[in-house]
């Protein structure tokens, strides 16, 4: 009676669950299959949910009226150098958790600090900073300044921090040098929490705006994010179009948090654990 109960009770819950992630996805499959239409079937009524004509011509429009190729390019630079600041941050904090240097505490208890300071405060004297360096206006002065992220460098290393050194010490016995320690070693045991830095550093770098909107001036410099507000401008009428943009923002996101998913739920169990 109990093992009954309990797969009811179980069935009753994954049928509420699957209900409440149709009900939340019906926005996107929405916007997914609006982007497929044409300008005239987007905006009748009643409206449909399924594309009478199919056409790519939303997408098309995209790359020639709004230069998304060049929106698109700069975007993975900064994805790039997202990804070069991640390892960045993961050998800063392998060092906090790991070695032992003069002022270490004093230096991590600066970099917390900064976590309690609004981004939007800081951005001025950034500004003045790459301004006084001659970056603004280029691509170094956008990536730049998102190297480095004090959030990420603390979550690695607290994580790090539950690496026995007894693996270390193994290691340099065996004759490994640092940095074969570091990427043979550290970086495979580290990597759920590395899979989940990599999502925020993927979307923070894709989802980039305000910033990039600040230091360029050019609109050869501009990011997805800033080419969707001028899209909403200059096509505030053209729904479909719309659509097709926003369509060709979210799936990468959705591509990536689906094939790293499994590394996160792995990462979060770990933490929890530790």
């Amino acid at each position: 009676m109990n093992m009954m109960s309990k797969k009811w009770e179980v069935s009753v819950v994954g049928i509420i669950l699957a209900l409440g992630g149709l009900i939340t996805s019906i926005p996107f499959i929405w916007m997914i299959l609006s982007s497929f239409k044409t300008e005239r079937e987007a905006l009748s009524v009643p409206p449909t949910l399924i594309p009478n004509n199919v056409t790519l011509q939303n997408y098309i429009d995209l790359f020639n009226k709004l230069d998304f190729d060049i929106y698109l390019y700069n975007t993975m630079i900064i994805v790039f150098f997202s990804m070069i600041g991640l390892l960045l941050n993961t050998m800063a904090g392998y060092g906090f958790a790991i070695y032992r240097f003069r002022y270490k505490e004093i230096l991590f208890l600066l970099v917390l600090a900064t976590l309690m300071i609004p981004n939007q405060v800081t951005m001025i004297p950034t500004y003045l900073l790459v301004n006084t360096m001659g970056l603004t206006n280029t691509m170094t002065g956008i990536v730049l300044p998102g190297l480095i992220s004090a959030y990420s460098l603390f979550l690695i290393r607290q994580f790090m921090a539950t690496i026995p050194m007894d693996l270390i010490e193994a290691a340099r016995l065996d004759g490994a040098n640092e940095f074969r320690i570091f990427f043979n070693l550290i970086l495979p045991l580290s990597k759920p929490i590395i899979s989940i830095q990599m999502i925020f550093a993927f979307i923070g770098a894709w989802n980039s705006f305000l910033w990039p909107l600040i230091i360029a001036n050019d609109d050869k410099l501009y990011t997805l994010s800033v080419g969707m507000s001028l899209l909403k401008g200059q096509y505030s009428t053209s729904f479909a179009l719309q659509m097709a943009g926003a369509t060709f923002m979210v799936i990468p996101i959705l591509i990536i948090f689906t094939i790293f998913q499994r590394n996160i739920v792995q990462g979060f169990n770990m933490t929890g654990i530790k």
